[in-house]
């Protein structure tokens, strides 16, 4: 199944170069100050963290005003059958941009766009050109045609319920809506493109920071929206749309996603790279890259056939009305869950990518293990504590973003579902990390047979979970099978990967993880406490208090963490604290 989203790889600051040669230095503890040694290891890392701060910031910022669109959308549509009918037709063309292209685009160029800058006279050009100049006549063919049939597009990715004829109006609703919305598959996959050639020269914060210009459209229309046909209330929360709001959210979301395309475009020419139509395309080496991207093509069929599957269970949850979840609730948590995904792992991906396939170019096996782990550490450092203090502020940070409008008496259906997706975002950060080595090693037809395992396993996992409960588990199951199938892929990955390298660290990770968990127990265990204190004081809080809640707990939870991090040795975590806090007060100070 697909992360639930939108994982674009970026290089770091290095656009082109030889890998080092030499292994990093060890960096552990010594025994006779119990501080970490700053070695070659400590400083890549520290280089790697403040390379990724501009991404960070960018997504930082793009997650927050994401957080508001995902609130109005509520306060609009409510959670239920009224909201399935948008979030759906609007999800599928990412959906089915991650299935055209996007497996290519973003794990497939990125290094054979460097190797062309390196290893090319013109520095790459001729190669881009060729590249842009066949995505935009693919990209634009297709489009066309998945318009042209919408209906039986949108017939996949729905429950046999939508087509009983009680339910004839919600599926015109959502087929006339995909339509609008569909032209977001050409611009979904020009926008990575463009920002994956911006990242290959160097310039990382165009395509983190171009997002925000789709939120701010889709919060403005979203404003349009309520003044102009007030939220969905009564029969209204499980009915279709009109034409005039079908036309509003449809087209305003397209216009979102164009916008973010047209944002890029001119920092191309400040990269130093002219667009030039070019259509000789044999013998150029794209059918090198072709190659290398069948599987990897392969492997986001395989991803998508997972995800379609998940898209038509949840799509069940809500249909019959009542008090079911579905494909809104599932989503709309997801984006909560994926921020400190996106502002660290991604960044880190990003970043550690382009030195993955160098030391792989190089036959540096040792070099790229040790960035591996590295990696791998300070991800976890992470989203261990993010996950594990979740459910204790679920509800609240539900009754702050959901609690409004049409989902104001809705919005505790979203607390479970929340509570849950830690889980599956420590299974997938892992899996994710090590794909990128694979993607580094070329080895594109290991991760097609490892996404094979974990895309049977969630397919089987949410059949079985979805099916034994009633409509109100329908969310919460899915996010089960979610973690299921990427604790299968972690471990799967991850031995595959060490076998191929010759080792991980391992026994270096079991340890730091040791510490990680007994960290993060005691951080949980007096948050908890304070959850439970606080949570005598209003049983239905409104969302002002809720919020003043969930932020004590979680502050509470985060501080005695930072403590037993120190206190635990937990170098990562103390490198990302100092490297945000530089880059801090290097702001401050001009």
């Amino acid at each position: 199944m697909s992360g639930g989203g939108k994982h674009a790889a970026r290089p770091d600051d290095v656009p082109a170069g030889r890998p080092a040669t030499e292994p990093a230095e060890s960096s552990e503890p010594t025994e006779s100050t119990g501080q970490p040694t700053v070695g070659a290891s400590d400083r890549e890392q520290q280089t790697m963290l403040a390379n990724s701060a501009v991404m960070a910031a960018g997504t930082i910022v793009s997650r927050m005003s994401g957080f508001v669109r995902s609130a109005l959308l509520a306060a609009a549509l409510g959670a239920a059958l009224h909201a399935d009918v948008f979030t759906i037709a609007n999800t599928v063309p990412n959906m089915l941009y991650i299935l055209l292209a996007g497996g290519v685009f973003n794990a497939v160029l990125v290094p054979q766009l460097i190797r062309a800058m390196t290893d090319d006279a013109d520095g790459g050009e001729a190669y881009t050109n060729r590249i842009i100049t066949l995505a935009a006549l693919f990209l634009g063919a297709v489009t066309v045609a998945l318009v042209v049939f919408a209906p039986q597009l949108m017939s996949l990715y729905l429950s046999d319920q939508w087509h009983e004829p009680d339910r004839a109006e919600q599926l015109q609703s959502v087929v006339d809506l995909a339509r609008y919305c569909l032209p977001q598959v050409f611009f979904y996959g020009m926008f990575v493109l463009v920002g994956q050639i911006l990242n290959a020269r160097g310039r990382f914060g165009p395509m983190m920071w171009a997002p925000i210009a789709n939120n701010v459209i889709s919060v403005a229309v979203l404003v349009v929206y309520l003044v102009g046909f007030g939220p969905a209330r009564g029969n209204e929360l499980t009915g279709p749309f009109t034409n005039g709001q079908e036309l509003l959210l449809g087209l305003g979301s397209t216009v979102g996603i164009a916008a973010q395309l047209a944002i890029l475009v001119p920092y191309l020419r400040r990269a130093g790279f002219t667009f030039r139509p070019r259509f000789d395309f044999r013998g150029t080496g794209l059918g090198h890259t072709l190659r290398l991207g069948l599987w990897t093509v392969l492997f986001v069929v395989v991803n998508q056939i997972a995800y379609t599957v998940v898209v038509r269970l949840a799509s069940g949850g809500t249909v019959d009305g009542g008090d079911g979840t579905g494909y809104t609730i599932y989503s709309s948590t997801f984006l909560i869950v994926m921020v400190p995904h996106s502002i660290i792992t991604v960044s880190l991906a990003t970043a550690i990518l382009p030195r993955l396939s160098r030391y792989a170019a190089a036959g540096d096996d040792r070099s790229l293990a040790e960035a591996m782990a590295t990696n791998l550490r300070t991800a976890l450092a992470v989203v261990v504590p993010f996950a594990a203090l979740l459910p204790l502020v679920a509800d609240d940070m539900a009754n702050v973003i959901w609690g409004h409008g049409a989902a104001a008496e809705q919005y505790e259906r979203y607390a479970p579902t929340l509570s849950l997706f830690g889980i599956g975002l420590v299974m997938f950060t892992v899996h994710y990390l090590v794909l990128r080595a694979f993607y580094a090693l070329e080895l594109t037809r290991t991760v097609f047979y490892v996404q094979c395992v974990v895309a049977t396993v969630n397919v089987v996992a949410a059949v079985l979970l979805v099916r034994s409960g009633d409509a109100a588990a329908t969310a919460p199951a899915l996010v089960l099978a979610y973690a299921t199938s990427y604790a299968v892929g972690a471990a799967l990955s991850y031995a595959v990967l060490r076998r191929r390298l010759g080792g991980l660290h391992t026994g270096r990770l079991l340890r730091y993880l040791a510490r990680l968990v007994v960290a993060t127990a005691v951080a949980v265990a007096v948050a908890g406490v304070v959850a439970l204190l606080l949570g005598r004081l209003a049983d239905d809080p409104d969302w002002v208090v809720a919020a003043l809640r969930g932020c004590a707990v979680a502050g509470v939870g985060g501080v005695v963490f930072l403590v037993m991090a120190r206190a635990t040795r937990l170098r990562e975590v103390m490198i990302v604290i100092e490297t945000i806090t530089r880059r801090g007060s290097r702001t401050s100070g001009g």
